[in-house]
């Protein structure tokens, strides 16, 4: 008998595969997407049970998403094999979120800004400046990270956010970073950036529509808020 338990060795009615070709993927539960993944369980345990104590053993998807090979490895049943499919599998919807089916993403307001960089931008464990480079229409054009680390006035230099936005030829500007915390509230340091940014734009004619603070799920627009 293989030390492994199959998918086939799984009920009927728990197979997640046969669920899924029946009823669509957003039909089953994490568990048993993860069980897809990871195909078999155990000797002694199904498929099913091994991705519901994964699940259980990083407190959800949100810890799993981000767990090296190494963490992954210590859970017992997940060998080197295993952990690599699921950081390929994770690596895979990064990569499916941050795609544009339009290659001129038009921001027309805040929540289109937020949308476009939210699922790249809220998992970064350091602060990213980004920004977004538009044309007269307000199409993206071209974005680019300014900066990694904490924002302060005298590192983000106006310099490197308009050098491209003159060689792009771009019209406007949205810049975006990220607070770690989860917490999008604009500090003080972000309201001068910001300020600073919107008066060199008036001078070479570019302008500077927005300032987003991208948290967890949530975001904040300075523009907005009255802060620019």
């Amino acid at each position: 008998m293989s030390e492994n338990v199959m998918m086939k060795d799984v009920p009927n009615e728990d197979r997640p595969r046969e669920r899924l070709i029946r009823d669509g993927a957003d039909s089953l539960s994490n568990q048993e997407l993860l069980a897809i993944i990871l195909r078999s369980g155990t000797k002694n345990e199904s498929v099913l049970q091994l991705s519901g104590r994964l699940i259980s053993h990083f407190e959800g998807l949100d810890l799993l998403r981000d767990a090296s090979v190494e963490e992954l490895r210590k859970v017992r049943g997940i060998g080197t094999a295993k952990a690599v499919q699921l950081l390929a599998s994770f690596e895979v919807g990064r990569r499916m979120a941050r795609l544009r089916s339009d290659t001129h993403y038009t921001v027309r307001s805040p929540e289109d800004g937020a949308n476009f960089v939210m699922e790249e931008m809220r998992i970064l464990k350091q602060e990213h400046f980004i920004a977004l480079f538009l044309n007269t229409k307000n199409q993206v054009l071209h974005k680019t990270t300014i900066f990694i680390g904490s924002l302060n006035a005298s590192i983000v230099h106006p310099r490197e956010v308009f050098k491209e936005a003159v060689r792009r030829s771009a019209a406007a500007i949205i810049c975006f970073h990220n607070h770690p915390s989860g917490d999008p509230s604009p500090s003080r340091e972000d309201i001068e950036v910001t300020k600073r940014l919107v008066s060199c734009g008036k001078i070479l004619g570019v302008d500077m529509l927005d300032h987003i603070v991208i948290g967890d799920r949530k975001f904040v627009s300075l523009k907005q808020k009255g802060m620019m």
